[in-house]
């Protein structure tokens, strides 16, 4: 029998812009959305509110029907959240871009999207260019999109320049979504690769953002020694990257509806990290193993005060107890654990926040939702043994964008999404997680899916087959790629010579620093399904002797 979750709340349903800003309420003045460098450039609850309206506005002149993707491609900065919240808000569809990606991978995301605008940071105007180029799409639907007034580029021009007046914002209102509307129109189309295969566009829900934010919170709260109505105020880091789930979950609705003073990294540098939070006083922190590794590890954290920090959440990957552990002890705070991904909009399970767990546990099952867990035979199983984590609840996707199939494959035949992780559970309803099912490999929280570099690996001239697997480390994964060389091109390439040209053509994150080996054949089920059983035994046994070279 299904678990349900030991908390049940009230959760609005309505669309996100009437959740953060109910009618006949009048928005805070306090500044919310701060630039972590020049703290005086920020926006307020209100000052966004109007923006929001203004580029809704400014989308709907420009033809866009309601339904339709606009693409958002920047770093972090404070008018993110007024493309997130303006988009969204005014019955489009938010769709974030890994600034990182490269040409190919941009044209894979406006030709799936079906976008039809685009909003560019003006830094990377120039992929964007050339992925429209070869995508036809319209360059006079492209704006420059940065937090302060850009020059007209190459014949784009600024975002500010199609918006509506102030004055139309101010009389602008958008009739709020019903609760079925709520449940059934897409806000945002954020990118995954499931459990297998290419990414798909996740379709993130009005209802799964409130949601997921009201579970979020609540079990944020639970176990403080205060009441939520006189929470201490807290301010948080916005280095999470906002094209993310997490990053929008926290740094954009969440501080919002807290009202969190959120001071915002353009990019990530551990040491601006460690200045930010010393200059800024920050109290809590969402992030990833990665940066826990970083707090214990490297030297320079020990020449920065970093006394104001309260509670790290650390998700999107695995963390051991015991580096969960060495941190609390070390900077004298709470780390919870939360478990997630992005088809449950951001997470499904939390530590309670007030709690100063030492168990490598990632908690109890957020409010209103439900888990199962199911064993290789289909069977659901009981305390203490290992299954697959399904889970059903108000914060779990749509599905897939235009891919019916995969969305089939997805959920299971009672409504439950097929999560591709493995946990264990015990008698009190605690969760934790001891394996993956699903053949995606995690990178600093990032999703790689082996699928995708195989596809790419294999337009190689010299490469005849192909299959790729994480190298795993304790706090760690690196892509690893087996290759076949065709015969007549023997001696022509070396590994490194495949890795570099792998790492011309993907994101960072999805670069071969786990090496590339070359194989005589890519072990296979007489399918033709790669065994990847045996991909992960030979990658635990390489992982033993490997040393990374530097990196490109």
């Amino acid at each position: 029998m299904p678990q349900k979750s030991p908390f049940q709340i009230d959760i609005p349903a309505t669309d996100v812009l009437s959740y953060l800003f109910p009618p006949g309420t009048t928005p805070s003045d306090k500044p919310i959305w701060i630039d972590a460098v020049e703290t005086e450039h920020s926006l307020s609850p209100r000052q966004l509110l109007q923006w929001a309206k203004r580029l809704g506005l400014g989308l709907h002149g420009l033809g866009l029907q309601e339904g339709d993707v606009v693409m958002v491609y920047s770093h972090n900065h404070i008018f993110v959240p007024v493309a997130y919240l303006g988009i969204s808000g005014s019955g489009f569809i938010f769709s974030g871009t890994n600034p990182a990606y490269t040409i190919d991978e941009t044209i894979f995301q406006i030709q799936n999207t079906g976008c039809k605008a685009i909003l560019v940071e003006p830094g990377l105007l120039p992929t964007v260019l050339k992925a429209s180029a070869k995508t036809n799409f319209p360059q006079d639907k492209i704006y420059l999109f940065s937090d302060k007034p850009a020059q007209t580029t190459n014949g784009i021009r600024d975002w500010r320049t199609m918006v509506g007046s102030v004055e139309a914002a101010e009389k602008w209102q958008r009739k709020p979504l019903s609760k079925e509307q709520a449940q059934s129109t897409v806000a945002a189309l954020n990118y995954s690769s499931g459990t297998t295969g290419l990414p798909k566009g996740v379709m993130i829900s009005h209802l799964n953002v409130i949601a997921n934010v009201e579970q979020s919170i609540y079990m944020r709260d639970l176990e403080q020694p205060y009441h939520p109505s006189n929470r201490p105020e807290e301010r948080w880091l916005g280095f999470l990257p906002l094209y993310h789930a997490y990053g929008q979950l926290w740094s954009i609705v969440a501080a919002c509806r807290t009202l969190t003073p959120c001071f915002f990294m353009r990019q990530f540098s551990y040491t601006k990290f460690l200045e930010h939070i010393q200059n800024h006083k920050v109290t809590h922190i969402q992030t990833a193993p990665p940066v826990l590794v970083m707090l214990a590890k490297r030297p320079e954290t020990s020449k920065y005060d970093l006394s104001s920090l309260k509670n790290i959440l650390c998700g999107a990957a695995p963390l051991s107890k015991e580096l969960q552990n060495d941190v609390s002890d070390r900077f004298r705070l709470k780390v919870v654990q939360t478990w997630g991904m992005t088809e449950v909009t951001c997470s499904s399970l939390h530590v309670p926040g007030g709690l100063d767990d030492r168990s490598g546990s990632v908690g109890y099952i957020d409010p209103n939702a439900m888990m199962k867990l199911i064993d290789e035979d289909g069977k659901e199983v009981g305390v203490g043994e290992r299954g697959e984590v399904h889970v059903k609840g108000p914060n779990v996707c749509l599905g897939y964008w235009r891919n019916e199939k995969a969305t089939r494959e997805t959920f299971d035949e009672d409504g439950f999404l097929r999560t591709g992780d493995v946990a264990i559970r015990d008698h009190k309803g605690w969760y934790w997680i001891v394996d993956r099912k699903k053949e995606l490999i995690k990178v600093s929280g990032f999703q790689v899916a082996p699928a995708e570099l195989e596809a790419l690996l294999l337009e190689h001239d010299h490469v005849a087959d192909a299959a790729v697997v994480a190298l795993q480390f304790e706090h760690e994964e690196l892509p690893r790629a087996y290759c076949v060389i065709k015969d007549e091109h023997n001696g022509k390439s070396t590994e490194w010579d495949i890795e570099r040209w792998m790492a011309a053509r993907v994101a960072k994150h999805k670069h071969l620093a786990g090496g590339v080996v070359f194989i005589p054949e890519v072990p296979k089920s007489p399918s033709g399904k790669i065994q990847r059983k045996v991909l992960r035994e030979w990658a635990t046994r390489d992982a033993k002797n490997h040393k990374p070279k530097a990196r490109l």
